[in-house]
C-alpha cells in the first residue's frame, strides 16, 4: 500500500549516508575510532561521564545487569508496560523478575507503588537487587521519588531510556544517572536517533563502565593496567569475564554520530507533532498523553486511549478500522508478565491493573519527524472517524 502511513520510521539524510560510507572506505569497519568518538558526543549532550555503546539496547541492559552483580537468587524489578528486553535481561543473568504497578496517567512505574512494595519486600527479606524503571513513549519516570524509595533499602537503579533520547526531567536530559546507576539508550529504526541497531549504556561509575567494556566484549582485555601476567608482546590479551560479543561496529556508530546532529530538530519536530494531535483529539472520546510537569518527552510513540463507554465502537473496532485505512498504528506494550513464557514462571493477570486497563485501550499513533502536514491529517480523520463515526474538517486541527 503507498499511501500506509507507519507509526515510526527513521530519516536519513545524503550526510548519514555519506558519515556511513567514509567508514566503508576506511581501514576500520568494526572496531575503530568511530565508535568512542560516538560514545564520547552522547556522553557529553547527556552529562553523564561514560558511554558504552553495544550492538542493540537488550545487550546494553544485559551488560549493566552484570556490572550491578546480578545472578542467580537475586530479584530484579521491572515495569510491565515495557518490551520484554526489559526482563529478559535479569533473566539471563539468572535472576528473577517482579513487576511494579504504573502510574495511570503517565504509564511509567508508579513511585508510590514502589515504595509499597519494597517495604513490604524489606520486611520479608526479598528486596530486589536492581529496579529497572522504563520511561515509556520518552516521558520520563519521576525519577527523584524512585531514586528515594530505592535509596532507602540499598537497591541499585538501570533507567531503560530506550525512548528518551533528547527528553529531560527537571530540565536535566535524560542519561545524566543522576538518579541511577546506569541509563540505557535505544538506537533501533524507529527510535528517535538511529544506528540500524544499536544501544548505549551511560553511567559516572567508572568501574561499572569497565566492567561493561569488558562484557560487552568477551570479557576479553589488552589494557595493560588490566593484564595479570606479564605481557608476552603485542598480541597478548587476557579474558577476564564470561562477556559476550555484544560490540558495535564503526559503521552503525557513523549513522549514530551523523544522526546525533538532528536530535534537537528531531525532537522539536516531535513535539510540534504532539501538540496538533492534542488539540486534534481535545473533544474526542479518547484520552491523550498525559506529561509530567517535572518532565519533558522525547516523545518517541504518541498514545492515546480509546473511552470505551463513550466512543462509536470498542478498542479492536477501532484499531482494525485506522489500519484498514492505511494507518500503521500499533499498541505499546503487551504486559510482559502476560506473555505464554512469563505465565509459565507463574504469573498471572491482575497483578497490575492499571497496566491492564491501559493495554485493553491503547493505541500508538504514527509519530516521526519526516510525518508530513497531510499525513497527520489523514491521521487525524481517521482516528475522528473510527472513535465518532463521522468526518471533521481541517479547522478541527
Amino acid at each position: 500500500m503507498t499511501d500506509f502511513i507507519p507509526y515510526g520510521r527513521q530519516s536519513v539524510t545524503e550526510a548519514d549516508i555519506a558519515a556511513v560510507v567514509d567508514v566503508l572506505k576506511s581501514d576500520f569497519l568494526t572496531q575503530g575510532p568511530v565508535v568512542p568518538a560516538f560514545e564520547e558526543a552522547v556522553a557529553a549532550r547527556c552529562g553523564a561521564q561514560y558511554g558504552i555503546a553495544a550492538n542493540s539496547a537488550t545487550s546494553a541492559l544485559h551488560i549493566a545487569c552484570m556490572a550491578l552483580g546480578v545472578g542467580p537468587g537475586d530479584s530484579v524489578w521491572t515495569s510491565p508496560l515495557t518490551f520484554v528486553a526489559s526482563s529478559n535481561a535479569a533473566l539471563y543473568c539468572g535472576a528473577d523478575v517482579d513487576f511494579v504497578e504504573v502510574d495511570d496517567r503517565t504509564y511509567n512505574m508508579c513511585p508510590i507503588r514502589l515504595g509499597e512494595k519494597l517495604d513490604r519486600a524489606a520486611a520479608s527479606g526479598t528486596l530486589p537487587k536492581v529496579i529497572i524503571p522504563v520511561h515509556l513513549t520518552g516521558q520520563s519516570c519521576d525519577m527523584a521519588a524512585i531514586h528515594a524509595h530505592a535509596s532507602k533499602h540499598d537497591v541499585r537503579i538501570i533507567e531503560d531510556a530506550s525512548h528518551a533520547i533528547g527528553g529531560s526531567y527537571r530540565s536535566e536530559p535524560v542519561g545524566n544517572c543522576k538518579y541511577s546507576d546506569i541509563t540505557v539508550f535505544s538506537f533501533h529504526p524507529v527510535k528517535i536517533v538511529t544506528t540500524g541497531e544499536g544501544g548505549m549504556a551511560m553511567t559516572n561509575d567508572p568501574e561499572l563502565a569497565r566492567l561493561m567494556r569488558l562484557d560487552r566484549s568477551h570479557g576479553v582485555t589488552r589494557d595493560a593496567d588490566m593484564l595479570q601476567q606479564e605481557n608476552a608482546g603485542p598480541w597478548y590479551y587476557e579474558q577476564h569475564r564470561l562477556g559476550f560479543n555484544y560490540r558495535m561496529t564503526d559503521i552503525n556508530a557513523a549513522l549514530g554520530l551523523s544522526q546525533l546532529d538532528r536530535l534537537p530538530q528531531f525532537i522539536d519536530r516531535r513535539r510540534e507533532i504532539a501538540a496538533i494531535y492534542d488539540r486534534a483529539f481535545a473533544e474526542l472520546p479518547l484520552t491523550t498523553p498525559h506529561q509530567h510537569t517535572d518532565s519533558a518527552s522525547a516523545w518517541h510513540l504518541y498514545v492515546i486511549r480509546v473511552d470505551q463507554q463513550n466512543a462509536a465502537q470498542n478498542h479492536r473496532a477501532v484499531f482494525d478500522q485506522l489500519r484498514g485505512a492505511g494507518i500503521g498504528v500499533n499498541l505499546h506494550y503487551i504486559p510482559v508478565y502476560l506473555q505464554p513464557y512469563y505465565r509459565e514462571l507463574g504469573f498471572k493477570p491482575g497483578l497490575c491493573p492499571n497496566a491492564e486497563a491501559y493495554y485493553s485501550e491503547a493505541i500508538s499513533l504514527p509519530m516521526y519527524p519526516t510525518m508530513t502536514a497531510e499525513q497527520q491529517h489523514k491521521v487525524i480523520e481517521e482516528v475522528h472517524k473510527a472513535v465518532c463515526g463521522a468526518s471533521i474538517g481541517r479547522a478541527a486541527e
